[in-house]
């Protein structure tokens, strides 16, 4: 009866027992834990790898692997740091001919990797292919150029000057392959916007579908002035340029041309007389339509309709 009271009495609601009770059980709970983590074990984890190359003269096609799965041996406490993730050594491949090299067996990585893993050991490898993509890395210089169809402007509005881009070019370097299947330049697509005052946004400089492609710079700068404007009809004379030697042109003499112009020069436009070139040089015998060339407006004027044109060659 003593003995069955004493074990009713620990399980009394008492503070002081309940303390004892707890710490008791936490101090088994460590010792366990510290006694188990000392012992040796197998586990998989996932190490990151890094690939070693002359970086130079190669450049990856496509994401190259960033990890490797292995199955290894060692202390318990070793083993749970790694697979937490705390202080994983990220494992280096070396590739003396990254060109040459497509992919790599798993299971010749262990001879590679021994030495990097410190006192843990590699039983065998997991992952069973590294597959690469490696080309030779090629250097490209672009010429940029701005598509203002995303920009409306406010009624009565309308852009003012040239746009000026900068920097005007971009240097590209990458694989080869990807280099040379891109044009002589490439445009700054402007996101949709309604303006009505000047425009000046740094905008980043994209490639779809090449993301492997260094870029420098990375971002270019748009700008170009924005005012009131208004739209003058004015007629224009047409001049022939390059007719060849024995061919004789026929065509209007002159042509209606729209122009917008900001409202605060309306007066200094007045003065300008624009003219509109036909250039014959490569045109063949024969009744052929073209778009006059508008020449001799300043920078703050812009063609805003312009029609094409009946030509006989003869």
């Amino acid at each position: 009866m003593s003995f069955l009271r004493l074990f009713i009495n620990l399980f009394q609601f008492n503070r002081t027992n309940w303390k004892a009770v707890l710490l008791c059980l936490f101090a088994a709970s460590v010792f366990w834990v510290f006694n188990a983590l000392n012992k040796e074990y197998t586990s998989n984890i996932k190490f990151p790898v890094h690939f070693e190359y002359d970086e130079e003269k190669a450049s990856p096609l496509e994401e190259l692997p960033d990890q490797v799965l292995l199955n290894v041996t060692g202390n318990g406490w070793q083993l749970f740091s790694q697979a937490v993730g705390y202080k994983l050594p990220v494992l280096t491949i070396p590739l003396e001919k990254p060109l040459e090299v497509k992919k790599i067996v798993g299971s010749t990585l262990p001879p590679l990797l021994a030495d990097q893993l410190g006192k843990l050991h590699i039983n065998f490898v997991l992952t069973d292919t590294l597959y690469l993509q490696l080309d030779q890395k090629d250097k490209h210089k672009l010429k940029l150029f701005v598509d203002l169809k995303a920009i409306s402007y406010e009624k009565g509005y309308g852009r003012i000057s040239p746009i000026v881009i900068l920097p005007d070019s971009i240097l590209l370097q990458g694989p080869k392959s990807l280099l040379h299947k891109l044009p002589d330049s490439l445009m700054v697509a402007l996101p949709e916007k309604k303006v009505s005052s000047n425009y000046r946004e740094k905008l980043a400089i994209t490639i779809p579908g090449f993301e492997m492609i260094d870029r420098n710079p990375a971002q270019a700068e748009v700008i170009f002035e924005v005012d009131e404007v208004i739209q003058v009809e004015m007629k224009s004379r047409i001049e022939i340029r390059n007719l060849q030697k024995g061919r004789h042109a026929e065509t209007q003499d002159s042509l209606q041309i729209s122009m917008q112009v900001p409202k605060s020069r309306e007066e200094d436009f007045k003065n300008v007389m624009p003219t509109l070139t036909l250039d014959l040089k490569k045109i063949k015998r024969g009744q052929h339509i073209l778009k006059p060339r508008v020449e001799g407006i300043p920078p703050y004027a812009s063609v805003v309709k312009l029609d094409s044109i009946v030509v006989k060659v003869e």
